[in-house]
C-alpha cells in the first residue's frame, strides 16, 4: 500500500474508534496514549494471524504432519512401527526430522514433537508417553566371561555424554565399586552408543524397548537382569490450545495406542 492509503486506513479507524492514535508533527509521528494501550493487542493479533498464515501456507495439507523427535526415539521405537500407522491412516503424510532442541511452535512449521525430559514444559500440550529404562546391554562375545557384576570393571563402560553418573547408579545398584582403573568412553548419542556396544567395545546401557530388534536377533544380550528407573520420560507435545488437525490427531491417537500395547513389555524392561 501508498503512504497515502496506509493513512487514510488510520484516519478511518480513527474516526471509528472517535479516538486519536498517533501525534502528527513536522517530520515526526508517534503514538498516543490511546495508540499506546491499543498497540499490544493488535500486535499480538497480528502475530497470530502472520503464525497461523505460515503454518497454512507451508502445510497445505491437512493430512500432512511435520512431527520433530529425539533421535534415539525415532529410530529405535517409532520408525519399526511405522508401518502400522500407515495402515491404519494411508491418507495422512507423516514427515519427520530428528532433534533433541525444544521447538518454537509459534514460529515454525513443526506441528508435533516427541521430548525427552521432566514433562514441565510450558506453552504446549503433552501428553506422556513412556518412561526411560536403561539395562546393561552387550556383544553375545563380550558377555563371555561376565560371570558376576565385578566383572563388569574389566570391560569398557559406555555412556551418553553427559550421563556418565548412571553407570555409577547401575554399579552402586549391583554392590560393585569402581576404581580408578576403569575404562569408560563416551558418545554423544544413544545410537552411537548401542552401534559401539554392537560392536563388541564395551556394555553400554539402553532401554530395552529401544533395543529389541538387536535383542532378538542375537547381536546384542543383557548380561544382568537389572534396570536403572530414571524420572524423565518421553512426551508428545504440540502448541498449547492448538486445534488439532485431521492427521494430528491421528497421529496423537495412534502412538497413545502403540504405547498402551506396549506398557506390558516396558514394565518388565
Amino acid at each position: 500500500m501508498t503512504p497515502s492509503a496506509i493513512s487514510h486506513q488510520i484516519k478511518l479507524l480513527e474516526e471509528f474508534l472517535g479516538l486519536k492514535l498517533f501525534r502528527r508533527e513536522k517530520r515526526k509521528v508517534s503514538l498516543t496514549a490511546a495508540g499506546e494501550r491499543y498497540l499490544p493487542s493488535v500486535q499480538l493479533a497480528l502475530d497470530e494471524i502472520e503464525s497461523a498464515t505460515r503454518r497454512l501456507m507451508t502445510s497445505p495439507n491437512l493430512s500432512a504432519v511435520n512431527i520433530s523427535v529425539a533421535p534415539a526415539f525415532l529410530t529405535r521405537w517409532l520408525v519399526p512401527r511405522i508401518t502400522r500407522f500407515q495402515e491404519q491412516y494411508p491418507d495422512v503424510e507423516l514427515r519427520f526430522s530428528s532433534t533433541t532442541g525444544f521447538i518454537d511452535f509459534e514460529h515454525s512449521d513443526t506441528d508435533m514433537a516427541v521430548y525427552y525430559g521432566e514433562g514441565n514444559w510450558r506453552g504446549v500440550d503433552i501428553h506422556f508417553l513412556r518412561y526411560l529404562v536403561s539395562t546393561p546391554v552387550c556383544s553375545p562375545k563380550l558377555a563371555e566371561g561376565l560371570n558376576s557384576p565385578e566383572d563388569l570393571l574389566k570391560r569398557t563402560l559406555i555412556h551418553v555424554s553427559g550421563r556418565r553418573q548412571e553407570w555409577q547408579q547401575i554399579l552402586q545398584q549391583l554392590g560393585v565399586r569402581a576404581n580408578t582403573s576403569t575404562r569408560t568412553m563416551s558418545f554423544s548419542s544413544t545410537a552411537l552408543a548401542v552401534s559401539a556396544a554392537i560392536e563388541g567395545i564395551g556394555v553400554s546401557l539402553a532401554d530395552r524397548a529401544l533395543v529389541q530388534r538387536e535383542l532378538e536377533a542375537g547381536q546384542l544380550v543383557v548380561p544382568f537382569d537389572i534396570t536403572l528407573d530414571k524420572p524423565r520420560a518421553f512426551y508428545l507435545v504440540y502448541q498449547e490450545k492448538r486445534q488439532l488437525t485431521y492427521g494430528m490427531q491421528a497421529f496423537r491417537d495412534w502412538i497413545l495406542q502403540e504405547m498402551q500395547q506396549d506398557l506390558t513389555p516396558v514394565s518388565e524392561a
